[in-house]
């Protein structure tokens, strides 16, 4: 049986969750990652709406196997300022003033865990924020005190929200990805040892910040074989050639095409998803393949339809024997 296909919710916010519904059965999804806060709201305690959801996936054949919380988690550990009241509720907002914000973002991630819960899901990804990616050029010199300060303070927020979830039951899955405290192979090793290597601590592999940042995204699979907890099937594309906006971004929009790299539908971009495919199988990964549709450039319903057929396309189940087994001589 081929892994599960799923489209991720949030890039699609702005629809109701029957409209996405609807919209991602016609593109041949298998089911939906849905999206927090629009397509979920975790502060519903009754049972009765977690069971309208189920029943409305379920009207449209859609599996459910995990939620995801990024814009809230980016404020548990965040240097909060402006920029996170654009992304956050009100509710988590509050006055602004920055620890009340990580503190209210942390409860909600706690909240998000027994929400997933009662929907029967295991998983929820996210971000965590970092309150030393400021430090990232290291000029001026950055003591590794500095560093370490960073990641004690990753492991004092976060593990209280780890320990609630692992007694529900539920996983947490970082997505290595830059502004958060794990963004390349070193720095999630450095998150895991931070919290001490915690069973409910794990990542959602997406290989597309890692590939324009010249991280080895397949190794990664193999770096953590018992950590990949969910799995992102994202695209980029970066220049062969020099370009006037270099790989941090020039304050420019995602798009621009100055920029030396940019978020590309799948299969248009560099990722090379065969060997991801034959990674993934080689660890025994056996949950969803997430498609994140991320494509300033195109239009989202043809490249929503488009990834699902490719990521099907790509996917393929391991061998249970060798090649050449039926060669040998009885």
């Amino acid at each position: 049986m081929a892994r599960p296909v799923t489209l991720y919710t949030l890039q699609w916010g702005d629809l109701p969750l029957q409209t996405v519904c609807e919209k991602a059965k016609a593109f041949g999804y298998d089911g939906l990652e849905l999206g927090l806060p629009d397509h979920l709201d975790v502060r519903r305690s009754d049972k009765e709406y977690y069971m309208q959801i189920k029943d409305l996936l379920s009207s449209y054949g859609m599996q459910l196997h995990t939620i995801s919380t990024h814009l809230i988690g980016q404020a548990v550990c965040d240097r909060i300022d402006e920029r996170h009241k654009s992304i956050l509720p009100d509710y988590i907002w509050g006055d602004g003033d920055p620890e009340g914000v990580s503190q209210r973002a942390a409860e909600e991630l706690i909240r998000t865990a027994h929400a997933a819960k009662a929907l029967g899901v295991d998983t929820v990804v996210g971000f965590t924020g970092s309150s030393i990616w400021h430090y990232l050029y290291s000029f001026p010199p950055v003591t590794e005190e500095m560093v370490n300060e960073g990641y004690a303070d990753f492991a004092r927020r976060f593990t209280p929200i780890l320990d609630a979830y692992q007694e529900l039951g539920v996983r947490f899955a970082l997505e290595v990805h830059p502004t958060e405290i794990a963004f390349d192979t070193v720095t999630a090793k450095r998150a895991l040892e931070a919290v001490n290597y915690h069973p409910s601590f794990g990542f959602n592999y997406d290989p597309s910040h890692l590939g324009y940042q010249g991280v080895d995204y397949v190794d990664f699979i193999y770096q953590f074989p018992e950590r990949i907890f969910h799995v992102h099937m994202k695209d980029v594309y970066w220049s062969d050639t020099p370009k006037q906006v270099g790989v941090f971004g020039g304050y420019v929009t995602f798009g621009d095409p100055r920029r030396f790299w940019n978020f590309r539908s799948l299969g248009r971009g560099k990722i090379k998803f065969e060997e991801i495919i034959r990674a993934l199988n080689h660890i025994g990964y056996s949950g969803p393949l997430s498609v994140e549709w991320e494509d300033s450039a195109m239009d989202r319903e043809q490249g929503a339809e488009e990834s699902c057929r490719l990521v099907k396309h790509f996917d393929f189940m391991p061998s249970s024997r060798a090649f050449d087994a039926g060669f040998e001589k009885k």
